[in-house]
């Protein structure tokens, strides 16, 4: 059984009397899924998201920078993508929501105190705040762990309005957080003003689905992974992008991980341009999209433009011995892995295009299954090449709203709406943090 609340939750569909929200929570409270996720493609059973909240409209011209955007968002707009986005998923699999598992978690008196002590600390908020905080109901005090606590005596000139941080990347919520096999890696931050997202995390992973953790800065206080970086390509090998968000040691920590547990493994390393900020990560420009079919930008795999010079490495682990053999791409290496694995490229065959999709997200696709994908429609070319590839093209709006059936396609990209969402530097990908998926 893959998911108990799944068991109960079907006994329910298309009955009149349908499960109140209240009681969907409560079931979900007693039976959290398991947490295992051995491939990228797997039949995805359960899923973690945030809907975007009033933290993003907590950024103004002045901020947005120092909040890792490059722009602010409507989030009217927002609203509405993300409800076709997570729509989808909620057609498809169990769905849950951080801000409904961190309210439930906050009626415990010892995981309280611990999130808003960090917390404050985090922020270095003074003892008043903390004590205020502590005395909130927990729906309220989730908000203000999340959206932020405005100051009392903010003077309407100050920047700096907020005595605790909005969290305003928190629905990228791949990023801070990846499970990786039967564990959750929290990731180790690069910036400051995400660094409080992974208390949450680590209290959700720790408290609600049990599970054991791990996290490289407890080995190397310099040490950087985050999730856009991290895939989860087969049971025995991690593709890794090496960038500006996650660094040589936080690789290493996951090569010295694995090899004191497993015989034989391997981890695939492209490195990334430090610059521009699409190419944060390596699912900005590379994701699995089935078996054998993969979603890639063309100058990397050509090692061109801003990709010349960048290193492919393969670290293979054999009876705790690390060794490493250069590639000529991520391709080559996986096909010395014995993958055979066909590129779809993003943008199309024009090479502006390819720019210019990849800058909103292009290659951040995310897979509900073997073959079956989700992305932004608005990067007309590379949906374009999807369907040259095989593969149907959905219109979210039509699966949320009953017009079509995920399961009637042996291949799809469930495409949905993104002018807003795209601005904040992320797609289907970062947006989803898996938590269970089929072998």
């Amino acid at each position: 059984m893959y998911l108990c609340i799944s068991t109960v939750y079907s006994l329910f569909k298309g009955n009149t009397c349908a499960l109140d929200s209240n009681i969907y929570m409560a079931i979900k409270n007693i039976y959290p899924c398991e947490v295992n996720v051995a491939s990228e493609t797997g039949r995805l059973r359960a899923v973690l998201l945030h809907r975007p909240g009033v933290e993003i409209e907590r950024m103004t011209p002045l901020n947005a920078a120092h909040a890792l955007y490059s722009d602010i968002l409507n989030k009217p707009i927002v609203d509405t993508e993300y409800h076709y986005f997570s729509g989808v998923l909620e057609k498809w699999t169990n769905v849950y929501y951080v801000e409904d598992i961190l309210e439930e978690l906050l009626n415990d008196s010892e995981i309280r105190r611990h999130l808003v002590e960090e917390s404050c600390d985090m922020d270095d908020c003074d003892d008043g705040l903390a004590a205020e905080l502590m005395d909130m109901p927990s729906a309220e005090l989730a908000k203000a762990l999340i959206e932020g606590y405005e100051d009392p005596a903010w003077d309407c000139v100050s920047d700096e309005r907020y005595l605790l941080k909005p969290l305003y990347n928190l629905f990228f919520t791949r990023d801070a957080s990846s499970t990786v096999y039967n564990r959750v890696l929290v990731n180790s931050m690069s910036f400051e003003v995400r660094e409080r997202e992974t208390l949450i995390y680590e209290a959700i992973f720790r408290n609600f689905f049990k599970v054991d953790t791990l996290n490289a800065m407890v080995w190397d206080r310099d040490a950087r992974t985050e999730g856009g970086d991290v895939q989860i390509a087969s049971s025995d090998l991690l593709c890794i992008g090496q960038g500006i968000r996650t660094n040589t040691k936080g690789i290493k920590y996951l090569a010295q991980t694995f090899a004191k547990e497993r015989e034989r493994f391997s981890i695939l390393v492209q490195e990334l341009p430090k610059s521009p900020e699409s190419f944060i990560h390596l699912d900005m420009v590379f994701t699995f999209l089935g078996k054998h079919q993969c979603m890639a930008f063309e100058p990397m795999l050509r090692k061109t433009g801003l990709f010349a010079g960048k290193d492919t490495t393969l670290i293979t682990i054999e009876g705790g011995k690390i060794s490493y053999k250069k590639f000529p791409n991520i391709i080559k290496g996986l096909e010395h892995l014995g993958w055979d694995i066909e590129p779809v490229i993003g943008g199309g065959s024009d090479p502006w295009n390819q720019l210019r999709e990849q800058w909103h997200s292009g290659c951040n696709f995310f897979s509900l299954g073997d073959g079956k994908i989700m992305g932004y429609r608005r990067n007309t070319h590379t949906i374009d090449a999807l369907d040259k590839a095989g593969f149907a093209v959905l219109k979210a709006e039509d699966i949320v709203e009953g017009r079509a059936d995920m399961a009637a396609y042996d291949k799809f990209v469930a495409a949905f709406p993104g002018s807003e969402l795209p601005r904040a530097g992320g797609g289907a990908r970062c947006m989803t943090m898996p938590i269970l998926r089929e072998n």
